[in-house]
């Protein structure tokens, strides 16, 4: 089942919505402003993503929250920044290769990591948000899943050894 679409607070409207428009290609289809429960008022922004699914963001206005709003969903948690992230799909490795570049010419830098079975490539997003593009290079079969319960199962599973060469940062240049 797909999403309808996934929301969390922004703490800078304006960079957010040029990252997701102009960096990465979405499309802004609706704004909702209305009273929070709280007692203060809030936007509610929609990006088309593709695909029928949605990217939204919430621009708080309530005197009882902090200022700026806390919208880094892992790391103004204390968690590292790759934990908590949003990916989203790409259709094959030409388009991760469209939307690399396309991120380094909006100036943000991109890790690329070819993890066997998936390439993704990364970028943090003006909330302090990892935000992933990922495309499937191979389909997950039997031994796949066969795999996948028998690790989650072990409480002290084999860990992969890194591949050094699978990671990749590409730098944007500076304008």
């Amino acid at each position: 089942m797909a999403f309808h679409h996934v929301a969390v607070a922004t703490r800078d409207t304006q960079a957010t919505h040029r990252f997701y428009t102009e960096a990465t290609g979405f499309e802004l289809v609706k704004v909702v402003a209305a009273k929070s429960p709280e007692g203060g008022w809030a936007k509610h922004l929609f990006y088309e993503t593709g695909g029928g699914e949605l990217m939204a963001f919430w621009e708080l206005h309530d005197p009882s929250l902090p200022s700026p709003t806390p919208s880094a969903i892992a790391t103004d948690l204390g968690l590292p920044v790759w934990s908590n992230h949003i990916a989203f799909h790409a259709a094959d490795l030409a388009d991760i290769e469209r939307r690399k570049r396309r991120w380094l010419e909006h100036g943000h830098d991109v890790m690329e990591i070819d993890h066997d079975w998936c390439v993704s490539i990364y970028t943090v997003d003006p909330n302090g948000i990892l935000v992933e593009f990922c495309t499937m290079t191979r389909a997950l079969d039997e031994n796949d899943r066969a795999e996948a319960l028998r690790l989650l199962n072990d409480p002290h599973p084999p860990l992969e050894s890194g591949r050094q060469d699978a990671m990749v940062l590409h730098k944007a240049q500076a304008s």
